[in-house]
């Protein structure tokens, strides 16, 4: 059994005795939070506070924090701008403050890695697939600058950031909380355009997030998430993220669990070449992925050790909690919205927007 390439999820606002056994005998990497583990900045930081110490060594603590729909702490803080919102009005200033803000919050509350930036191109403004209104722009050249310079902000106040949802997962027209989509595109399109954010900002990604989308001309059998051709040969060996951690998206989405039981979908991850498998929702089979992931070769294994690691070395400790500091971040980070309005769209929403 091996727990330690496994990144969970947490049921409620507290643990439970379950979970706390669970968490200590399969060490996994880190955790995960979602709004349902979110009520108050108190109890989220005393939650991080608990899952760190549970761990023998310094934990993953991650949320999904891009701005405007997915923030998952707006029951209590203001929310700052979407990537849409900036992409309507790029103000280099504030996007940069949107980042340095979002790690303050973040840190505050004990989180150390956030998933974000999105990095997918917005070839399809508004249609329900699961990124509307979470794309920088649909010109590379427009994500790199400003996706890169929030993420740079982010990274410079002590959160890690991650890019996602390689390859491209924006060239999808259906939503893969659901079910599986399909894109007929190829290395080479992807190369031309998708890709480019990604290599242009490699020095500053901390880890990249696989796309749970089939490229059937790239792998007729298995969706990126799963791919040894899309993660090990074409990002790791040909892109040359070789020393990034690399990760699947949550394995309990529709995309992946209609189709792979638990136990097979993680050892097809981690062979595929991902550091580690997201757990986000169905972690009372936590232990079956342990045991799944315990029968891999041990070479598989280590190596996915060394990349967390020497991820962990850059990962930084939360900022003593402070009511005083909670309170100039979030009146800093509403002078940031009440700059960037949202645009206005219709209210529908992704399954992501509701966890």
């Amino acid at each position: 059994m091996d727990g330690s390439l496994l990144l969970l999820g947490v049921k409620g606002p507290e643990l439970t005795s379950e979970e706390v056994a669970m968490f200590r005998k399969l060490q996994p990497a880190g955790f995960i939070l979602f709004s349902r583990n979110i009520e108050s900045s108190t109890q989220v930081r005393r939650l991080t506070d608990d899952l760190r110490g549970l761990c023998v060594d310094e934990p993953i603590l991650a949320i999904d924090q891009e701005g405007g729909r997915v923030e998952r702490t707006k029951a209590f803080a203001p929310s700052l701008p979407s990537a849409v919102a900036f992409a309507a009005k790029p103000d280099a200033e504030q996007i940069a403050w949107a980042g340095a803000l979002t790690a303050d919050l973040l840190r505050l509350l004990g989180f150390n890695l956030n998933f974000a930036p999105v990095l997918d191109l917005d070839y399809f403004p508004g249609l329900q697939n699961g990124l509307n209104q979470r794309c920088w722009g649909r010109d590379p050249q427009d994500v790199i600058n400003r996706a890169g310079v929030w993420n740079r902000w982010m990274r410079k106040h002590g959160i890690l950031g991650c890019g996602k949802h390689f390859p491209a997962c924006a060239r999808a027209k259906s939503d893969p909380h659901h079910d599986l989509p399909i894109s007929d595109a190829t290395i080479n399109e992807m190369m031309k355009e998708d890709v480019i954010p990604y290599t242009a900002l490699m020095p500053e990604l901390d880890a990249v997030m696989l796309a749970h989308v089939c490229f059937p001309n790239v792998d007729p059998d298995f969706p990126a998430s799963l791919s040894k051709r899309i993660i090990n040969q074409w990002l790791r060996d040909q892109l040359g993220f070789d020393k990034h951690l690399i990760l699947t998206d949550d394995l309990d989405m529709g995309a992946i669990g209609k189709r792979y039981g638990r136990g097979e979908d993680v050892k097809l991850a981690i062979s595929a070449g991902n550091d580690l498998a997201m757990i986000c929702h169905q972690t009372d089979s936590a232990e079956i992925a342990a045991q799944a992931i315990g029968e891999l070769p041990i070479w598989m294994r280590d190596e996915a050790k060394e990349r967390l690691a020497r991820f962990r070395k850059k990962m930084s400790p939360p900022l003593a909690w402070s009511d005083a500091k909670w309170k100039v971040t979030c009146d800093k980070i509403s002078e940031v919205t009440a700059n960037i309005p949202e645009p206005n769209v219709a209210d529908e929403r992704s399954e992501v927007t509701k966890y």
